[in-house]
């Protein structure tokens, strides 16, 4: 680790975070859950909302692919994706839904602000992020895609966004 000036987990805990934290609507596989744990360490997320039905550690599929990450970065769970949004907002985080909508703006045309705070809510892979977090969301930021498909799988998607914000804000 030291040749690589990779920090260990307290050091991790401790460092100089980009003020965003990556919200999971319930996301079904543990294999993405872990995916986003990963990619949040590589990108010094504040945490991850583990909201509804999504996985929590410890469990050995979130752990297969956070590779020990779930142990780094923060994270908490909520019952409910709807309440973990309010308790976002009240604390004044910009509400940023992940998902292709009509208002939705491209990722290439998004500017993050340096003087707010980031909640990136992102959907379960078959339905996305549901109408009822949708209606709390201040705003949407889509993936613009050339291909057949017209959806990424959601920690795809997940490092996008968390290596746009790392960009923008973590420099």
């Amino acid at each position: 680790m030291d040749e690589l000036n990779r920090l260990d987990a307290d050091g991790f805990k401790n460092s100089e975070k980009i003020p965003v934290v990556a919200l999971l609507d319930n996301i079904r596989s543990l294999n993405n859950v872990g995916s986003f744990f990963r990619t949040a360490d590589a990108f010094r997320l504040e945490k991850l909302l583990l909201c509804g039905y999504t996985g929590t550690p410890p469990h050995r599929d979130i752990h297969k692919s956070a590779l020990g990450a779930e142990e780094s970065v923060d994270w908490q769970h909520f019952s409910s994706t709807e309440l973990a949004l309010e308790e976002l907002a009240a604390a004044g985080y910009q509400l940023v839904a992940i998902e292709q909508t009509t208002g939705s703006i491209p990722l290439h045309l998004y500017k993050f602000d340096v003087h707010k705070k980031y909640a990136l809510v992102f959907g379960n892979e078959v339905e996305g992020v549901s109408e009822a977090a949708l209606s709390l969301c201040h705003e949407a930021i889509e993936i613009p895609q050339a291909g057949t498909k017209h959806s990424l799988n959601v920690s795809i998607c997940g490092g996008i966004l968390m290596w746009e914000c790392y960009k923008q804000l973590g420099q």
